[in-house]
């Protein structure tokens, strides 16, 4: 059979080969396993407490995660221009240093603050902090007003993963 490509030398083993040790196989999770985080609204209302409930992790509220809470930040607020001033405040706190010292910024949810699409300069505002910083978007979700919480919705799959609250 001639495959076109050159031939190597020929590899010559003397003495016994052994077969390797057969290795158990691991389980498709050993190396996925769930980081846990820290919500911390960075004002009220932006939804820390329904994003714990659903994603799993830490609800800080609007403090700083404690000593013997994880060290893994991720920082929510509303996709109002309030909501954006504030969280830019905080990814700013964390870019000079002044955040508590062991505290990791990993990134930034915005939840929706009504049905439908940003307008254009609200959107420009969440496109200059995605510039900077992963950005995790949240839609509106009618149910979560009535407090069933559910699922993740499916748009927000990359969160889930990075959560680890994916189905």
């Amino acid at each position: 059979m001639h495959t076109g490509m050159r031939k190597g030398p020929e590899i010559w083993l003397r003495g016994p080969v052994t077969p390797p040790e057969p290795v158990p196989p691991e389980p498709a999770h050993a190396h996925a396993a769930a980081r846990r985080f820290s919500w911390v609204g960075t004002h009220g209302g932006a939804g820390v407490s329904t994003l714990a409930a659903v994603y799993g992790g830490h609800d800080c509220g609007r403090s700083w995660p404690g000593p013997g809470d994880p060290p893994s930040v991720l920082l929510v607020a509303r996709t109002h221009a309030a909501g954006l001033d504030t969280v830019a405040g905080a990814v700013e706190i964390f870019r000079r240093g002044r955040a508590p010292q062991g505290l990791d910024l990993d990134a930034v949810v915005l939840v929706a603050d009504a049905p439908g699409r940003l307008p254009r300069p609200l959107a420009q505002r969440v496109r200059a902090l995605e510039a900077v910083i992963d950005v995790y978007r949240v839609p509106w979700v009618p149910s979560w007003r009535l407090g069933e919480l559910g699922h993740p919705p499916r748009e927000t799959e990359a969160l889930a993963r990075l959560t680890g609250a994916a189905r």
